[in-house]
C-alpha cells in the first residue's frame, strides 16, 4: 500500500470531518477512503480517529501524526512542483492582476510570448490601480509598483522606475520654469488621483528632504490621463519613467528641477505563498524577471 496515499486520505478525513467529504474532496469512492485510512491504523498500531455515529474526531495520536502527515504532504508537493516546474510543463489557468498603465505599455505584448511557450496555460489579466487582495479575490500574481513594505506576500523585482517632475516646454515657456518645489504651488499641475501622499508631493534635494501641498488644476486617477495633459501643456505632472521615459527622451516633455529627485519605486512579480508555487506561476515569474533584465524605458 502506497503510504503517501494513505496519508493523504487520512489528513483529507481530518480536514473534512468526515469519509464522505475526503471522498469528495478526493475524488474517489468513500469505501477506498475507509480502506485507506483502515490499512493505516492497522499498519500503524494505534487508533487514529474516533467514530460514532454522529462524530468523527481525532485521537490524541491522531492528532500528532495529522501534524506530520501535513507537512510531509506539502513537502512531497513542492518537490514535484519544482521539478515540474524545471521541466517546463505547466497547465490550467493563471488569474493575473496589474497596474492599468504599466499593464498596457509593457506586459500586453507579453501575455502572447508566454502563452508560445506554454499553450496549455490560459490567462486571465486584470487591470486595476487599486490594491488587490491576491487571496481573497483568488489572484496568482499581482505585478506592483511601490515602496514595499513588510507583508506576508511573497516578491520577486523586476525593474525600477522613478518619478518624475516635467512638463511641456510650451507649458514652461508660457508659465515660467520653476526653480524650486515651493514654486509648484504657484503652477497649475495634474495630479494623480491615487498618489500615496495626496497633495504633498516629496523631494529629496541638496538641502535635504522637503514637500510641497500643490492645487491641481486636474485630479485623475489615471496617468495616462496626466501625461495627455501635460502633452497638451495644460501643466506640470509628476509620473513614472514607465510613462515618460520616451517624452523625456524626445524632447516632448522636460524634467524639472533634476537636483530635486522624487521617489524612486520598485516594480515587482508579488504572490501570496513561496511554498506550494505552482510550475505555472513559477514560470510565469522566471518569465517576467527574464523579460525586464533589459531597460525597456528611459531611466
Amino acid at each position: 500500500m502506497d503510504k503517501f496515499q494513505e496519508m493523504r486520505n487520512f489528513a483529507a478525513v481530518a480536514d473534512a470531518g468526515s469519509f464522505v467529504g475526503a471522498a469528495d474532496a478526493l475524488g474517489v469512492s468513500k469505501a477506498a477512503v475507509s480502506r485507506y485510512v483502515g490499512e493505516l491504523e492497522s499498519r500503524l498500531g494505534v487508533r487514529l480517529l474516533h467514530r460514532t455515529t454522529r462524530k468523527l474526531s481525532l485521537s490524541e495520536e491522531g492528532e500528532v501524526f495529522y501534524v506530520r502527515c501535513k507537512t510531509l504532504l506539502a513537502e512531497l508537493d513542492e518537490a514535484e512542483a519544482e521539478i515540474t516546474s524545471r521541466s517546463g510543463e505547466a497547465s490550467g489557468g493563471l488569474k493575473i492582476n496589474a497596474p492599468v498603465t504599466f499593464g498596457v505599455l509593457h506586459l500586453a505584448s507579453l501575455w502572447g510570448q508566454f502563452r508560445e511557450r506554454h499553450p496549455k496555460v490560459s490567462l486571465d489579466v486584470t487591470l486595476a490601480d487599486r490594491v488587490v487582495d491576491l487571496v481573497e479575490e483568488g489572484y496568482d500574481l499581482a505585478v506592483r509598483i511601490a515602496r514595499m513594505a513588510d507583508s506576508s506576500l511573497i516578491t520577486r523585482k523586476l525593474s525600477t522606475t522613478r518619478v518624475v517632475l516635467c512638463a511641456s516646454p510650451e507649458y514652461l515657456k508660457r508659465a515660467g520654469w520653476p526653480e524650486h518645489p515651493s514654486e509648484l504651488a504657484d503652477h497649475a499641475v495634474l495630479a494623480y488621483s491615487y498618489w500615496s501622499g495626496g497633495d504633498d508631493w516629496p523631494f529629496e534635494g541638496p538641502d535635504g528632504a522637503v514637500s510641497v501641498k500643490v492645487h491641481p488644476a486636474i485630479r485623475t486617477n489615471s496617468g495616462d490621463t496626466c501625461r495627455a495633459g501635460a502633452l497638451q501643456h495644460q501643466g506640470i505632472i509628476l509620473q513614472p519613467t514607465f510613462l515618460v521615459g520616451n517624452d523625456l527622451a524626445t524632447g516632448a516633455l522636460v524634467e524639472l528641477m533634476p537636483e530635486y529627485r522624487s521617489l524612486e519605486l520598485g516594480i515587482y512579480a508579488v504572490y501570496p505563498s513561496r511554498k506550494h508555487v505552482s510550475p505555472k506561476v513559477r514560470l510565469l515569474i522566471d518569465f517576467l524577471v527574464e523579460s525586464f533584465k533589459a531597460p525597456r524605458w528611459p531611466t
